[in-house]
């Protein structure tokens, strides 16, 4: 499993229900072109400080370099904050202590 992760600031991240149904809509229905091997999105908000990080996740290297291209051409809008980092990583480990 791999995982690409986008760091932004400021936007309407002051507002975390706004920026989430922001990007829930953007996901509804067909994914993106380029996207369409993603298999989560995970997005972490910091109200307080206004930045946040959202999360890809892919099962191969290959899948994730292609969702990364993608989300490159997506410039998230004024609204959105300002995307200040990618990152991208081989998971080492998924646990789930389960409930």
């Amino acid at each position: 499993m791999y995982v690409r992760i986008a760091r932004f600031e400021g936007g309407d991240l002051t507002d975390p229900a706004k920026a989430v149904e922001r990007v829930r809509t953007m996901m509804q229905g067909e994914r993106p072109p380029g996207l369409e091997q993603a298999k989560r999105l995970l997005m972490l908000v910091d109200r307080e400080n206004e930045r946040g990080l959202g999360l890809t996740f892919f099962d191969t290297e290959e899948d994730m370099r292609t969702g990364d291209e993608a989300l490159n051409r997506m410039t998230p809008g004024d609204e959105a904050g300002k995307r200040t980092g990618v990152e991208m990583y081989e998971v080492g480990l998924d646990h789930d202590f389960g409930r």
